[in-house]
C-alpha cells in the first residue's frame, strides 16, 4: 500500500480495459502525457510491461491478464465504499441513481416512480439503463444501484419480488384471426410471429407456451425486448406475445386487439429487484428499494388485470410450424 499511489487504480483499470493510452486518456479525462506517465509508474511498481506492443496495437501481458479480475473487484469495492453514507435525506439529496431494467419494466414503472420522486425527492434523479443480461454476475452491480428483472434465470445478489404479469397475444384489429369464433393455439401457430430476443438460448414464458405443446412458431420478425412488439404488429398480419400490462398500455394508442390464453396455457412473468449484498443496509439503497416497491404496487391501478380480449383455447396442436 505504501508503495502504490491508489489514485493509479482507476487508471490501471481503464488501461487494462482499453489497451490504448490515447483512448484511456480520453476516458479518464486526462492528457495523454499524464496517462503515459501513469502507465510508466504502474510498470515500475509491478515490474511488468502490462501493455505489450503488437504491431500498431497493444495486448495485455500474461501478468496483466491476471490483474484484470483483481483490479475490477478492487474498484467495485472502492466505488461502493465511496457511495455509502450513514444517513440519507431524500428531500434534500441530489443523488443520481441508476436502475438497470428491461424496456418493458422501465415503461411500466416510470409513471408511478416519477410521482413518488416529485413528492418525496424533487432533486433526486433516477436513470434507467438496459440490463447487462439475464446471466450477469455481481461485478455488474458496481455500475448500477438496482437491477429489475425476471425471476427464474439465476440472477445474482439479494432480491425481492415486485409484481406479477402474464402473457397475451396481440394482433392488428384487422387480423383475420379475429374473425374466428373461437381461436385456438393451432390458429396462432399458423400465423407469422414477431418475437422478442433476450440473448442466445434464453426462453421467455411466452416461448414456453409453445414449447409445452412441442410446436414452433413461424417467426417472421425479431426485435430486442418486448416494448416495440405491439406497434410492430399494427397494420400487419403478425402475432406477438407480450406481457398483459404492456398490451393494456399499448391498446390506448394503437389499433391492436388482445387475445387472452385459456387458463391451462397461461404463462406467468414474475419481476423482482436485485442488488449487491453490500447495499442491503445502505440507507440510500434501502430508500430506493422502497420507492421501487411502492411504484410497482400501483401498477395494476394503471394497467388493468383484464384486457377484455378473445380467449385462445388450449387445444392439442398436431404437427409443427417452421
Amino acid at each position: 500500500m505504501k508503495n502504490l499511489d491508489l489514485n493509479l487504480l482507476p487508471q490501471l483499470q481503464v488501461l487494462l480495459e482499453l489497451r490504448n493510452v490515447s483512448k484511456a486518456a480520453e476516458r479518464l479525462q486526462l492528457s495523454q502525457p499524464a496517462t503515459s506517465a501513469a502507465l510508466a509508474r504502474l510498470r515500475r511498481h509491478f515490474d511488468d510491461e502490462l501493455l505489450v506492443r503488437n504491431g500498431r496495437n497493444y495486448h495485455l501481458s500474461p501478468f496483466a491478464q491476471s490483474l484484470v479480475p483483481l483490479v475490477n473487484d478492487a474498484m467495485e469495492h472502492v466505488q461502493r465504499a465511496a457511495r455509502v453514507r450513514s444517513r440519507f435525506d431524500p428531500a434534500t439529496s441530489e443523488r443520481e441513481f441508476i436502475i438497470a431494467a428491461s424496456d418493458y419494466a422501465a415503461v411500466l414503472m416510470v409513471r408511478s416512480l416519477r410521482g413518488i420522486l416529485q413528492r418525496e425527492a424533487p432533486h433526486v434523479v433516477v436513470d434507467f439503463v438496459p440490463t447487462p443480461g439475464l446471466e450477469g454476475n455481481l461485478a455488474e452491480y458496481s455500475k448500477i444501484d438496482l437491477l429489475v428483472g425476471p425471476q427464474g434465470y439465476g440472477m445474482p445478489g439479494d432480491s425481492k419480488q415486485l409484481f406479477r404479469d402474464s402473457f397475451v397475444a396481440v394482433v392488428d384489429t384487422g387480423n383475420p384471426i379475429l374473425q374466428l369464433a373461437s381461436p385456438t393455439l393451432a390458429d396462432l401457430v399458423s400465423a407469422p410471429h414477431a418475437v422478442g430476443y433476450f440473448g442466445e438460448g434464453i426462453s421467455t414464458p411466452a416461448d414456453k407456451i409453445f414449447e409445452s405443446k412441442d410446436v414452433r412458431r413461424r417467426v417472421a420478425a425479431v426485435v430486442a425486448g418486448f416494448l416495440s412488439l405491439p406497434l410492430l404488429v399494427e397494420g400487419t398480419d403478425l402475432v406477438a406475445l407480450v406481457p398483459r400490462m404492456l398490451a393494456a398500455r399499448s391498446q390506448r394508442g394503437a389499433e391492436i386487439a388482445v387475445l387472452e390464453f385459456h387458463e391451462d396455457l397461461e404463462a406467468e412473468l414474475v419481476e423482482a429487484m436485485y442488488w449487491h449484498p453490500s447495499q442491503t443496509e445502505d440507507p440510500a439503497s434501502v430508500w430506493l428499494r422502497s420507492v421501487v416497491q411502492r411504484a410497482c404496487a400501483q401498477l395494476h391501478a394503471f394497467f388493468p388485470a383484464t384486457t377484455q380480449g378473445m380467449v385462445v383455447a388450449g387445444n392439442t396442436v398436431s404437427g409443427k410450424a417452421g
